[in-house]
């Protein structure tokens, strides 16, 4: 597994409508192997012909939750507004890189605006945090932080892939990891009947907006998103609400938020898996969605699923996965690809 690109993924930064430098990634790697447009929603359109007519459409989300700075006091301080969503509980003590349209890269420090412990009395050690109570220090003067930043400046958190045992480790596993399976299965590809759109969406964070302007646009036979989901198998969650757990393999989503994944295309995927002994588990999601759930309705309706990748402590910095699910979802992909002209999703 090409490591070394996964991280350059996963410590680009990008939110909702600013992935600029996901997109020249995504362009370095697929330009040798496919026709490239871009959208006007931003979004990457990397066309690779088959030999029939059928349109495959791959989405893969390129944006990451994060912040745009909506105000700046006369000190210097910077308030954020949340592009995604975030837990207030996973954003305290954490150190931010902000994206400036004049200066560059600054790095700060994000901290909620309370008393420190030592001060604190017992009913505001218990008042519950939200996201307008946190702040970014530049450690800069209140006029240099006004000549060097602007609203609308993008903010991320600052933090790179660690491997963690066996295990990686990044801020944006969210989907910059399903961007990654996304170009190595289509470098990959053998002979295919179907014409692939892998599309390297924008904007999924705040509502699968990306998604639903490319599919609009490209009109997909079929389609295929590739997402993170969660792996609840860690201490204090009981066994059924594990949804996947890592190591076990890829994930064939059954049914999320956002969408009832098509039963043949499941089933499909399941016969795929099966027939190359690609490790796979069954996904069953109670909320949250994916780039296949504002596809799935678009046209009349389009046969739609996603393939997930199992993940550990979703929207943190400290977002987890198993390089061997990595790997398998990698494989499953390729091989649906090349056997996808086999499938029948109508109901006629």
């Amino acid at each position: 597994m090409n490591v070394e690109l996964l991280k350059e993924l996963v410590e680009a930064h990008g939110v909702p409508g600013q992935e600029g430098a996901i997109r020249e990634i995504v362009r370095r790697e697929l330009g040798p192997v496919c026709d490239i447009t871009s959208d006007s929603m931003g979004s990457m359109i990397c066309h690779k012909k088959g030999s029939g007519k059928t349109k495959l459409m791959i989405a893969a989300h390129m944006d990451e939750i994060g912040f745009v700075v909506k105000h700046i006091n006369d000190k210097g301080f910077l308030k954020i507004h949340p592009v995604g969503g975030w837990d207030p509980r996973m954003m305290c003590a954490q150190r931010v890189v902000v994206h400036t349209r004049k200066d560059g890269r600054l790095l700060g420090t994000m901290m909620p605006s309370t008393k420190p412990k030592h001060m604190l009395t017992p009913a505001e050690a218990g008042k519950a945090l939200t996201t307008d109570d946190f702040f970014i220090d530049l450690g800069l003067s209140g006029d240099d932080v006004k000549e060097k930043v602007s609203l609308g400046d993008m903010v991320v958190m600052n933090r790179g892939l660690q491997e963690t045992g066996d295990l990686l480790t990044s801020k944006a596993m969210d989907d910059r990891v399903a961007v990654f399976i996304m170009i190595e299965a289509v470098k990959a590809l053998g002979d295919h009947d179907v014409d692939v759109y892998a599309v390297a969406t924008t904007q999924e964070e705040i509502g699968l907006r990306g998604a639903a302007a490319a599919g609009a646009g490209l009109n997909p036979d079929i389609c295929v998103a590739i997402d993170i989901t969660l792996a609840n198998d860690i201490p204090g969650i009981p066994d059924e609400f594990a949804i996947t757990k890592l190591g076990e393999g890829t994930a064939i989503k059954f049914l999320d938020g956002s969408l009832i994944c098509s039963p043949k295309l499941v089933d499909h995927f399941r016969e795929v898996a099966e027939a190359n002994d690609i490790n796979h588990q069954i996904e069953v999601l109670p909320a949250g969605g994916t780039d296949a759930g504002a596809i799935q309705r678009l046209h009349g309706g389009v046969p739609s699923i996603t393939l997930s990748i199992p993940t550990r402590y979703v929207h943190t910095v400290n977002e987890t996965v198993h390089p061997d699910d990595v790997q398998a979802s990698i494989d499953l992909m390729k091989a649906y690809i090349e056997d996808a002209h086999n499938g029948d999703y109508s109901y006629s």
